[in-house]
């Protein structure tokens, strides 16, 4: 049953979160299988991902599943518990962890150390919930969460959460081992318990329109709290060297126009913006065609990302009609050679045509994204970023543009199934000299600077390219702080260098190599070669 009112009986912030949301999904617990859905970081992130409104939808349009929402910050008397009932973790039969970040990690082990259930899943057993995770980190490199899980999901939700959910309903209560075995059976879900003869293959949705992704919960409190968001896309078919989501969601996919007007139409009861979700949104071979329709609705549009060389006069103009007030683009890198390195396949003329065509249009603001510590960068790659930001500024002014330019910069992170996922990160102090090239000039030139943090980059990187001897140093972190991480370390006498700032050996086994990506080493190690030519 939906509806946006307070349950009677809900207690604490989850109570409050529910009587401000619309669309909560609330049903009677009787006969049914509950199931948490967790999002191990706050609500005002958790509720702006598209994911877990999927998973959410996808758990609730079964009828003997309850799905229920738990973040970080939702708590009754210092344990997390359930949006929708407020009931403790403890109470659930499993527990789905959906991951999009690797310094999550962290979190996921200090929910679970506050509800009192053993970390370790060879520790629990059937008087606990069962424990699952999935997401882009997990689908990508499971293995330092690898003893604290009882199973994983590798791929996209669509897929495989409706083949668990009965093999779940049906084994929870009976013996774990059975339920694992079944578990293990079930294409795309990865059982530590019971290796597989064979990588476990990732599963993705072969049609997007056969399902919502799209907002099913409207709230205020999240970053895009006045949108309605839809999925345009998934996937992408550029080839960036260092991206992951062309491992974790290819092949590109596009839903159809038919679809993402009716779902606007929808969303526009509620909302007067839509937030076009997206890695490449101007690639849909029909962007114009969506873009005319949602203006033709009356409807304020957003829009995730845009790749500068597929811009064109009528794609910005639309936008402009929709009153879109940030445009986000991502050179990523701010030399040629660099970009043509990393097959980020844009020249500055690009970038600066597309400059042009924003300046005509007066945006407030133009969001661009680099990387800082890519394979094979200099000090002069990083100069060149100056450079280009500033040949922007320079183009926005002389049209009179008011657009502010915000530049976020990134260090880079190597990533499982990219063909960058045997390269080092930059050493610590050579991402901070290399930002501060930035620092020391972009504001001076009216430039606003927003950077990442190097030392918590190479914690992430560690995770990314980490294998289960990283799982210990989680374990025994008892507070999320960069000099506990380095005394759990120490105490474990982990090399972690050796995960961030060596090359990994091409013809040695992979911590991940127990996922089938879809992606062929021999086509990652050609990639990688001709990075570095």
């Amino acid at each position: 049953m939906r509806h946006t009112s307070r349950k009677s009986g809900t207690k604490g912030r989850s109570g409050t979160r529910l009587s401000h949301e619309e669309g909560a999904i609330v049903k009677d617990w009787g006969g049914r299988l509950p199931i948490a859905l967790i999002y191990p970081n706050t609500y005002y992130l958790g509720m702006s991902n598209l994911g877990v409104h999927a998973v959410y939808s996808l758990l609730n349009s079964d009828l003997k599943t309850v799905g229920e929402r738990v973040f970080l910050d939702t708590t009754v008397k210092n344990a997390p518990a359930a949006i929708e009932s407020g009931r403790p973790l403890t109470d659930f039969a499993v527990l789905a962890f959906s991951i999009s970040y690797e310094l999550d990690y962290f979190n996921v082990i200090n929910i679970l150390r506050a509800t009192g259930i053993p970390l370790l899943s060879a520790e629990r057993d059937a008087r606990h919930p069962v424990i699952i995770a999935g997401g882009p980190c997990v689908t990508a490199n499971p293995m330092p969460l690898l003893p604290f899980f009882d199973a994983f999901c590798i791929g996209e939700a669509e897929p495989i959460v409706p083949a668990i959910l009965p093999v779940l309903y049906d084994n929870i209560g009976e013996i774990r081992t059975a339920l694992f075995q079944n578990l293990a059976k079930v294409p795309g879900v990865y059982v530590p318990l019971y290796p597989p003869s064979a990588p476990v293959t990732r599963q993705w949705a072969k049609n997007l329109d056969d399902f919502d992704t799209r907002s099913v919960i409207l709230t205020e409190d999240t970053e895009f709290g006045d949108s309605y968001l839809i999925e345009t896309e998934r996937g992408c078919a550029r080839g960036c060297r260092f991206c992951l989501v062309n491992s974790v969601y290819a092949p590109m996919r596009f839903r159809s126009v038919e679809k993402i007007t009716k779902q606007a139409w929808e969303g526009l009861q509620s909302r007067r913006r839509v937030g076009l979700v997206g890695p490449t949104i101007a690639d849909h071979p029909q962007i114009v065609e969506i873009l005319t329709a949602l203006n033709e609705m009356n409807a304020e549009i957003s829009i995730s990302s845009l790749r500068v060389d597929t811009l064109s006069e009528k794609i910005v103009s639309e936008l402009a009609k929709g009153r879109l007030q940030t445009i986000t683009i991502a050179p990523e890198a701010g030399s040629q050679r660099l970009r043509n390195a990393i097959n980020k396949c844009l020249t500055e003329d690009d970038i600066l045509r597309a400059t042009d065509l924003i300046a005509n249009h007066q945006f407030s603001q133009l969001k661009l994204y680099f990387i800082v510590g890519l394979p094979t960068e200099t000090d002069e790659d990083v100069e060149s970023i100056v450079e280009l930001t500033t040949k922007i500024k320079d183009r926005l002014e002389s049209k009179r543009s008011n657009t502010r330019i915000t530049v976020n910069a990134s260090p880079f992170i190597p990533k499982a199934s990219t063909p960058f996922q045997w390269t080092p990160m930059a050493p610590e102090d050579i991402l901070n000299r290399r930002l501060g090239i930035l620092k020391s000039s972009l504001p001076l030139k009216g430039i606003k600077l927003n950077e990442e943090s190097p030392a918590w980059s190479q914690v992430q990187g560690a995770l990314s390219r980490g294998d289960d001897r990283v799982a210990p140093v989680l374990a025994d972190m008892k507070e999320t702080t960069l000099s506990a991480w380095k005394k759990a370390v120490k105490q474990h006498e982990l090399d972690i260098e050796s995960y961030v700032n060596h090359h990994l050996d091409p013809t040695q086994k992979l911590p991940w190599s127990i996922i089938d990506s879809g992606m062929k080493e021999e086509r990652l190690l050609a990639e990688l070669e001709k990075a570095i030519k």
